[in-house]
């Protein structure tokens, strides 16, 4: 009902998806000091509006929750300064990009590339120094995998990075070695590891990357912002930073560049000391209010299929008896999760490999023995390969899928692509299993991973409820475990806010809560799922304030 006060802003004409059961539609909603304090009728919203109030007509288009993309990597983002290698899927095609970077940019110091596709290497082997080093010469070259797990250098930044036969475990990774003669090949495993942390960027930057330098940092950061704005997410989890990454997100907030909200995990690296969880938990409490939360922790148990370094319960297929590692006995993770568990923390466990999964739910069943229930809404984070028995132990130790449903399209992972010849076709079932997880009860939260693939939720909500390639057509990968567009949009909304604590605040439009939402230019409920992407947010709102608008574009 309302009160003596007129809304600050209105928005009507609109067929709202709410998100929330009680209600689940509507057609107008009026903000007050920041938050939802009416949905109904669009016949009545004239009874909010004042001489001042703004008012927002959808024309009939969607509005939905603002979305909340739980796993983004905003500060790493996107570098204009490098060369850009998606989409180049031979050597010969990554040697024309760099050739005419290097004609465009002759005095470079290093060249620097991202987004390098794995499949480009022929025979599905890994990228060596000599592939860069015909056409990079004595200029040294930094050139990051689209998953920014690997890195792959010419003969010139080795010798610049100081990595030589004896010296391959490194601040920011570990070298691969030839098994012949031991010496560095150029490629550098573990970077998303040990080249993220806060000391293997400071590494970095000591040795002259410019990539790792602050401005560089910044850029990124904003740039990635801006796009998020622009999509519609009007929350963001960054699910790996330091300590001395916090005052990027400052900086950003000061400069009025933070127009989403922020949720900042902080990175806990081998060797995390109990000093380094007092300053963590003092910097959640630091950081704790509606525009920018810190505290979760991020962890790795094993890394990626693709240089096939997850960890699997059988062999990679054609490998041999290699089936990876994880990055810590299973009994030493189980105990520090324990500890972490103890201590109030919410862990982000980076798993892919069936393995993997299934060592990081065994040490989330060890914390609550040990630690007695509680809601600790503990994150796996990918889930790509998760044999079929481990899928009911999701919902039942209150562990959350946070996944990306882009990364299971057949153009990325699918048939013919490394995901898939390196698992085998007898294991493709395991592959992302939106379906089955959510139909065990399982809480989904979506995300991009961007930069790893495409920051858009339309994107994203279009790979889940097809598993087809992003360009069109095509036949689904694994179909059986597409899910619908609402599900997807709740994964999105609510299965993401709860993820991270903040479903009585965000995630659906509700009475209460904060006035985040999107209305967008297509009503993706009802249209063929072929016409998902490419819809765009028209308008954007946060807080009650419109932050973007298409109207008149």
């Amino acid at each position: 009902m309302n009160s003596s006060a007129p809304a600050d802003l209105v928005l009507t004409g609109a067929r709202i998806h709410t998100v929330d059961p009680a209600l689940p539609e509507a057609e107008a909603l009026a903000v007050r000091d920041g938050r939802i304090v009416w949905l109904g009728a669009g016949t009545d919203a004239a009874a909010w509006t004042g001489p001042d109030t703004r008012i927002i007509d959808a024309g009939g288009r969607l509005a939905l929750p603002g979305f909340i993309d739980a796993h983004n990597h905003v500060r790493l983002g996107s570098d204009d300064s490098c060369v850009q290698l998606a989409g180049a899927r031979t050597l010969e095609a990554i040697h024309e990009r760099i050739t005419s970077w290097r004609t465009a940019h002759p005095d470079a110091a290093w060249i620097e590339a991202e987004a390098f596709d794995y499949s480009a290497i022929p025979g599905g082997r890994m990228p060596t120094a000599a592939d860069l080093d015909p056409v990079t010469g004595d200029t040294p070259a930094l050139v990051l995998s689209y998953d920014v797990h690997t890195v792959w250098l010419n003969t010139a930044a080795l010798h610049r990075l100081g990595i030589r036969k004896g010296r391959t475990s490194l601040p920011f990774g570990e070298a691969a070695t030839d098994p012949d003669s031991g010496e560095p090949t150029g490629f550098v495993k573990d970077f998303a590891v040990k080249g993220l942390s806060r000391d293997g960027h400071r590494a970095l930057r000591e040795l002259g990357v410019p990539w790792a330098a602050p401005d560089r940092q910044y850029g990124r950061l904003t740039k990635s912002l801006d796009d998020a704005i622009g999509y519609g997410i009007t929350t963001v989890v960054e699910p790996q930073n330091s300590l001395d990454d916090l005052a990027l997100f400052e900086r950003a907030r000061a400069e009025g560049r933070l127009r989403s909200r922020i949720v900042a995990a902080l990175f806990h690296p081998r060797g995390t000391t109990e000093a380094d969880l007092d300053a963590f938990a003092e910097a959640a409490r630091r950081f704790a209010d509606d525009r920018m939360r810190v505290g979760p922790l991020k962890l790795y148990i094993d890394d990626v299929v693709e240089p096939r370094t997850a960890a699997l319960l059988e062999p990679y297929a054609g490998c041999g008896h290699h089936r990876g590692e994880t990055f810590y006995p299973p009994e030493e993770f189980a105990e520090l999760l324990t500890r972490l568990d103890a201590r109030g923390f919410q862990c982000f466990v980076h798993a892919t490999g069936d393995r993997g999964i299934r060592t990081v739910l065994d040490a989330v069943s060890r914390a609550r023995a040990a630690n007695g229930p509680r809601d600790a809404r503990h994150q796996i984070v990918h889930v790509e390969c998760l044999d079929p028995a481990d899928t009911p132990r999701f919902a039942a130790l209150g562990v959350v899928a946070c996944m990306q449903p882009r990364h299971a399209a057949p153009d990325i992972a699918g048939p013919g692509q490394d995901w898939a010849e390196n698992i085998g076709p007898d294991r493709w079932h395991k592959a992302w299993p939106l379906r089955s997880l959510h139909t065990a009860g399982a809480v989904l939260a979506l995300s991009s991973d961007w930069n790893v693939a495409e920051m858009d939720p339309m994107v994203g909500i279009y790979s889940a409820v097809t598993r087809r390639p992003l360009a069109g057509g095509g036949e689904p990968w694994t179909p059986e475990e597409t899910i619908d567009v609402a599900t997807a949009v709740e994964g999105y909304t609510m299965g993401s806010a709860y993820a991270n604590f903040l479903e009585n605040e965000r995630g659906s439009l509700s009475v209460g809560k904060l006035a985040d939402f999107v209305v967008l230019s297509r009503d993706i409920l009802r249209v063929d799922p072929e016409d998902i992407p490419g819809t765009v947010a028209e308008t954007v709102v946060v807080g009650g304030e419109v932050v973007l608008t298409r109207a008149g574009d």
